[in-house]
Parts: structure tokens; C-alpha cells; sequence
């Protein structure tokens, strides 16, 4: 499977709307501490949206509601993984990403069979505060040669500057969060990462 290369992540519709528009093709929603009726209204708007600009959407964590609302991919952190009924979303056709941090997070998730793989943080990250310290250049070297053929995703503290060298050293996808929506020209920061990731 070859996806996009590069794979924003947001916490809201409205950054779909700035985001899809300008040629994204793969991107995750996020929404944490939602009442539940917006968290669902949320996804439906989002996967609407990237239905109608030829995009995949990816559902973090809130597995239900994917089911419920016919998405097509999801995304499980270890957390999520405790409680997820994987038989169900399996039974959904759903594509899963999985996060992993450590070599015990990475054996179980291939146990999974997983659609991607990620590893973070890559970089140290101000996006939330982590157990793990930062990965490195060379532990996504080494995650590609365990996961072989699986897609790899680096996250955490991505740059558009910082994007090369994780293609290099074996990421077939990059992420970005606070690169892109703490910058003063969100779209402008898109299109470069669009360039750098084509």
C-alpha cells in the first residue's frame, strides 16, 4: 500500500477546511475531551469533507463512532489499544495505525497486522508531555528494517527542515501537529510541506 507521504494531524474540523483544500490527501483527526454529540458531528463533518476532496481521513482513537460513521481508517495509541475491540473494527474493514515507543510496543502491534506503523517522538515535542524521550534518526532506521514492508510514520517535533532526513532514514510518512498550526502561515507551511513530501 503506498500512502501519502506526508500526514498532518489536527484537533478540529476547521483545519480540514484550510487543510484539504490545498491537496492534502491523508490526515488524522484528533479531538480529545468532546461531549459526544460534537465528537460525532465532528467526525461526520470530517470524513465529509475529506470524501469530497478525494482525501482519507483517519479517525484517532474514537473507534466506535468510526464504525458507526463508516470511516475508513483509525488510529489506536497503546492506551486505546487496552480497551478497543479489535475483533469489531476488523469486522468494520477499517485500516489501522498503530503508535508505538519501545521494541514491546512494536511486537505488539505487528502482532496486529497494522496498515502503518509509528514511531514518536522522533524529535523532542511541546504537543503533550511524553514518558519517552526523543527516538532519533537512528531508532526509525532500525523500526523500518523490523517492520519491513509496513508503512512507517515519524512523529514528534517534525519539521518541513527535518522531513529529508526522516525519508531517508526509512519513514515512508511524516506527521505534523504544532509545525503547521503554530506557524504564522499555517497554508503557506502546508504547501512546503507538500513540496518537500512529493
Amino acid at each position: 500500500m503506498t500512502l501519502p507521504r506526508f500526514y498532518p494531524i489536527f484537533d478540529s474540523v476547521d483545519w480540514l477546511q484550510r487543510a484539504l483544500p490545498l491537496g492534502v490527501k491523508l490526515v488524522q483527526l484528533r479531538i480529545k475531551n468532546r461531549a459526544p454529540d460534537a465528537l460525532r458531528a465532528d467526525i461526520r463533518a470530517g470524513l465529509a469533507l475529506a470524501r469530497k476532496h478525494g482525501a482519507a481521513l483517519v479517525v484517532n482513537d474514537h473507534w466506535q463512532i468510526a464504525i458507526e460513521e463508516g470511516a475508513d481508517w483509525l488510529h489506536l495509541g497503546q492506551e486505546d489499544l487496552d480497551i478497543a475491540d479489535l475483533p469489531a473494527i476488523r469486522r468494520a474493514g477499517l485500516k489501522l495505525g498503530l503508535s508505538t515507543h519501545d521494541h514491546a510496543e512494536l511486537d505488539r502491534a505487528l502482532v496486529l497486522s497494522p496498515d502503518y506503523v509509528a514511531l514518536g517522538p522522533v524529535y523532542p515535542t511541546i504537543l503533550k508531555a511524553m514518558k519517552w524521550e526523543q527516538q532519533g534518526l537512528e531508532r526509525l532506521r532500525e523500526w523500518k528494517r523490523l517492520i519491513g514492508d509496513i508503512p512507517l510514520c515519524a512523529i514528534g517535533g517534525m519539521t518541513v527542515a527535518r522531513a529529508p532526513g526522516a525519508f531517508e532514514a526509512g519513514a515512508d510518512i511524516v506527521s505534523a501537529v504544532t509545525d503547521i498550526t503554530l506557524n504564522a502561515d499555517p497554508e503557506a507551511r502546508m504547501r512546503d510541506w507538500l513540496r518537500v513530501c512529493a
